[in-house]
């Protein structure tokens, strides 16, 4: 799966609960519970995708190559991951399922139930 495709982008995050897609500031941004998680951005210097991560992510994240802070976002700890950075398929999946995670766990308990997301452990 190649998230920077944005048929595959859409498949994967549309197969998490209460998760809806607009087009948004210029990209294609996915939510939940309204709030934003993750977004893909095709721009004239290329590809890239927003996410959520924890601190220590965020450390580790923006020393690589091709990541950096999230315009914007980067107060709330996001980063902009572009399609030259060196994270595998596996791994980016990894990072925007936990910035799935992250946003959903601060939704209300109600609304997360409406959603249909599973409790979080």
């Amino acid at each position: 799966m190649d998230l920077f495709q944005q048929v595959d982008f859409d498949r994967f995050v549309t197969d998490l609960a209460g998760v809806i897609l607009v087009d948004q500031w210029e990209s294609h941004v996915a939510k939940v519970g309204d709030k934003v998680f993750t977004l893909l951005h095709r721009g004239d210097e290329g590809t890239n995708i927003c996410l959520k991560c924890t601190e220590e992510s965020f450390e580790i994240l923006t020393a690589l190559d091709g990541i950096g802070q999230a315009r914007y976002f980067a107060k709330r700890k996001w980063v902009s991951i572009t399609d030259k950075a060196p994270l595998s398929p596996d791994e980016l999946v990894h990072y925007v399922k936990r910035s799935y995670d992250l946003v959903a766990e601060g939704l209300t308990r109600k609304l997360r139930s409406e959603l249909g997301i599973v409790p979080l452990a």
